[in-house]
């Protein structure tokens, strides 16, 4: 159980925007914001929002330094990032930590910022959310929903049905109930940061995957590695996400028949087809927060309360 809790948003509350990992040009920025402002919030920018060093939105403080203030400002209700990109592992360890456990307040993102979702989580102790950004596509109506649902959610609970928020052709293999909090996120960076102080936990937790431009190899050896190191043998269950793109042309084998050769033969439960991810719709999920699947029912149930 979370011992900090969120405070669900008015209509007059107010984003703030910030950018932990790679650059946007000015004009993106500025377009998408407009088109984010249409969902009826104030926003608030990051002083270093335009900021540009090569691949990176800013040096490491700076970017650091907008994520902290966004938390410690009481006039910002909520934070949502720019984009993903590369640069989150260089920025976190100039995160306030402190001052963030202590102002707990809704944090939105996912791609690079997987690494800051579950770290925050998990150091923080308050749920963050594994959703669109600022760049996504806040015309498609599923992912503005879901969004706004987390935002403004009144109740104590949320309950997840797979006819919703799965594609057509989802599949259950190893079915059973299971129970954890949900962790996870982008494949890649779920990998690089095994063995770091950044590593998420695995131990009795829902692991959600999902990734863009890698070949069905590159996310066999990902897996391997997560094989390798047990992590995988410590999970209650799996969520996979889009894999988008994640096609070779010189060979046959798919991405999807790779997820299912590596995991399939733990007898841990994993629903695939989740509409999470690089893609559209992009559902949100509360990351670090304790889930229940009823394999009778196919239904995700959020298990604890992390609105007050």
């Amino acid at each position: 159980m979370f011992k900090r809790k969120l405070k669900p948003l008015e209509k007059s509350a107010t984003i703030g925007i910030v950018a932990p990992a790679s650059p946007e040009s000015p004009e993106i920025i500025d377009s998408k914001i407009e088109i984010f402002q249409n969902l009826g919030f104030k926003i608030k920018k990051g002083k270093h929002l335009y900021d540009k060093n090569g691949y990176l939105a800013g040096n490491d403080k700076d970017r650091a330094e907008d994520l902290n203030s966004m938390f410690l400002d009481k006039n910002i209700d909520a934070i949502v990032c720019l984009r993903g990109g590369y640069g989150s592992i260089r920025m976190v360890p100039y995160l306030d930590l402190k001052g963030i456990k202590n102002n707990p307040k809704p944090f939105f993102g996912y791609s690079d910022i997987t690494l800051l979702l579950n770290y925050i989580s998990n150091k923080c102790n308050f749920p963050t959310f594994h959703g669109p950004m600022i760049t996504s596509n806040f015309y498609d109506l599923l992912t503005k929903e879901f969004f706004l649902k987390l935002l403004t959610h009144t109740k104590t609970k949320i309950i997840y049905n797979l006819n919703d928020i799965c594609c057509n052709n989802y599949l259950i293999w190893n079915k059973k109930d299971f129970s954890g909090n949900i962790v996870g996120g982008n494949l890649s960076i779920i990998c690089y940061t095994i063995g770091t102080p950044y590593e998420i936990n695995f131990n009795n937790n829902i692991l959600l995957i999902e990734d863009v431009d890698e070949s069905p190899y590159a996310v066999d050896r990902m897996l391997s590695q997560l094989i390798s190191c047990g992590k995988i043998t410590k999970l209650s269950g799996i969520i996979i996400g889009y894999f988008t793109n994640c096609i070779n042309k010189n060979n046959n084998i798919t991405v999807e028949e790779i997820l299912k050769e590596k995991l399939s033969p733990f007898n841990i439960p994993i629903i695939q087809g989740v509409k999470i991810g690089h893609d559209y719709p992009n559902i949100t999920l509360p990351i670090g927060s304790k889930f229940k699947f009823s394999s009778k029912d196919d239904l995700l149930i959020q298990k604890d309360v992390i609105f007050k």
